[in-house]
């Protein structure tokens, strides 16, 4: 009983050590971080709360050290609550994170949690990654709920492959805006992980 348990404890710290060098290595980190996630399989059943890492930003070198530096201060993002029997979701916050959450979008509303706040609702489906089309993820899907803001949460696609049972890696992709009769491109801008309660 305790082997399952042992293995989603080192695959997470295994996540945090290359989110470490990705403060001195960038390149290696997601490199290492890409690598692993070709090697995870789709998440089936996932229910109920997550805790979450942020593991790296891949935008550019100013601005992931701008965002490690602030993250490592403050990080309103706490993980993600999944419900399997209807295929969606919300996002875990801190109580802080509505002093953001009402600058940046002022029309918008985070919910009340048992432990915190719940915002940016989502949806979930299987589908072959971005980057990774020989590899099947569990799509978290912004765009098609209506009530998510508009500036930038619904151009947000996360994608989640599990690498042992009970740990979780993802990647964050952000929609380019599209070109008249085009669909937007999606890049990679970073990395997270979650992990069951």
């Amino acid at each position: 009983m305790t082997e399952p348990v042992e293995a989603a404890q080192d695959a997470w710290e295994l996540i945090d050590r290359l989110r470490i060098r990705a403060t001195h290595d960038r390149d290696g980190a997601a490199a290492a971080l890409n690598d692993l996630f070709a090697r995870g399989t789709t998440p089936t059943g996932l229910n109920g709360p997550t805790d979450g890492m942020l593991v790296a930003t891949t935008t550019n070198p100013a601005l992931d050290a701008f965002a490690t530096a602030l993250t490592k201060n403050w990080m309103p993002w706490r993980g993600k609550s999944f419900d399997a029997a209807t295929s969606t979701g919300e996002n875990r916050m801190t109580d802080s994170s509505t002093i953001v959450g009402k600058v940046l979008w002022p029309l918008y509303s985070m919910k009340s949690g048992a432990d915190g706040k719940a915002a940016f609702d989502f949806e979930t489906f299987t589908e072959a990654g971005k980057e990774d089309p020989e590899v099947p993820v569990l799509v978290i899907n912004y765009e098609s709920v209506a009530s998510n803001p508009a500036l930038l949460i619904r151009s947000i696609r996360d994608e989640l492959v599990e690498l042992v049972p009970g740990t979780y890696l993802g990647k964050i992709f952000f929609r380019t805006p599209a070109l008249p009769g085009k669909e937007g491109n999606f890049a990679r801008i970073g990395y997270f992980a979650l992990r069951t309660k």
